[in-house]
């Protein structure tokens, strides 16, 4: 259903599919401008995939059953959430791509911010592959009128990459290797788009 929504409701288009991992864990991680990016990106990576969401998305039970209808696990956001964290690392070793969105909450400019290190922290203890995804377009889904529009919605998806992994992990390691994630990120976005994190 959301293929076809999409289809028909956006001029939708896919960048790099040849990318994909097509099996095995691995760690994908994307900006967020709209709350249809987690179905967007489900579609757009033709794999079964689990998303890690904040977990205010759970509070009520119409919210918790649309962000848990495409395989959602809760968060909680600014502490060490380690039950979320065992259920990432867990999503991993079954094989499955999870999902994160290393911003932790919609951009409402549409640009790039301060990104939290939970993404790095997961990719540097399982030392699996990340794969950066930039979206772009999502930010104009809104109200009633961009449904006549058809705005157009890119999903730029980058070649994987590994952070080192193994050892204690420092703080100043988490801050450099989240950074890290999001210029790979940036990288796949307009310039217009990677605020905090464009090229000086």
């Amino acid at each position: 259903m959301a293929r076809a929504l999409f289809a028909l409701l956006t001029r939708w288009e896919v960048r790099g599919r040849e990318n994909i991992l097509s099996q095995g864990p691995v760690l994908v991680v994307a900006n967020h401008l709209n709350l249809t990016d987690p179905p967007l990106l489900g579609i757009s990576l033709g794999r079964k995939a689990m998303f890690m969401a904040k977990e205010e998305l759970f509070r009520s039970p119409l919210s918790a059953y649309f962000v848990g209808s495409f395989g959602s696990f809760p968060v909680h956001r600014g502490r060490l959430d380690r039950k979320a964290l065992r259920q990432a690392q867990q999503v991993l070793t079954d094989g499955l791509a999870l999902v994160m969105f290393p911003e932790a909450t919609r951009s409402k400019s549409a640009r790039l911010q301060p990104a939290y290190p939970g993404s790095a922290l997961i990719a540097m203890r399982s030392g699996v592959p990340i794969l950066p995804v930039g979206i772009i377009g999502t930010e104009k889904v809104k109200g009633i009128g961009w449904i006549f529009r058809r705005p157009r919605i890119t999903v730029n998806i980058g070649r994987p990459f590994y952070l080192p992994s193994g050892g204690k992990l420092t703080r100043a390691e988490l801050v450099e290797n989240t950074s890290f994630i999001m210029e790979h990120i940036a990288e796949l976005l307009p310039q217009k788009y990677r605020g905090v994190y464009g090229k000086k």
